[in-house]
């Protein structure tokens, strides 16, 4: 979970609120790919190499980042949450806050 800390006020009175926001990190890796003839064709590797993490936030849809390391994944979601939120604060809209959120979990099966 992220702590972001969101100053506002006019200059003179700082009012400081904290949003507390779950964020997903999944591993990004990539693939060797080898070209043959004419079509390109993707192998996939054994061990595939581990490029770095894609950070989402479940509760701001559209905010997805990443970064070469976790540290650096949350250093950067950290900065794209305080940008959306700040988006949201001038256009008047409200911050969603995870504590009044509802969670659940729900399991799904795909045919083969």
């Amino acid at each position: 979970m992220a702590r972001i800390r969101v100053i506002g006020g006019n200059g003179h009175k700082r009012r400081r609120r904290v949003f507390d926001f779950t964020v997903i990190l999944m591993p990004v890796t990539e693939n060797a790919s080898v070209e043959g003839g004419s079509k390109a064709r993707t192998v996939r590797a054994r061990n595939p190499m581990k490029t770095g993490y894609q950070v989402t936030v479940p509760l701001l849809p559209g905010v997805i980042t990443c970064g070469r390391s976790e540290e650096e994944a949350l250093e950067m979601a950290s900065d794209a949450i305080r940008c959306h939120l700040d988006g949201l604060r001038k256009s008047g809209e409200e911050i969603p806050d995870e504590k009044r959120a509802h969670t659940a979990k729900l399991r799904v099966a795909l045919s083969a």
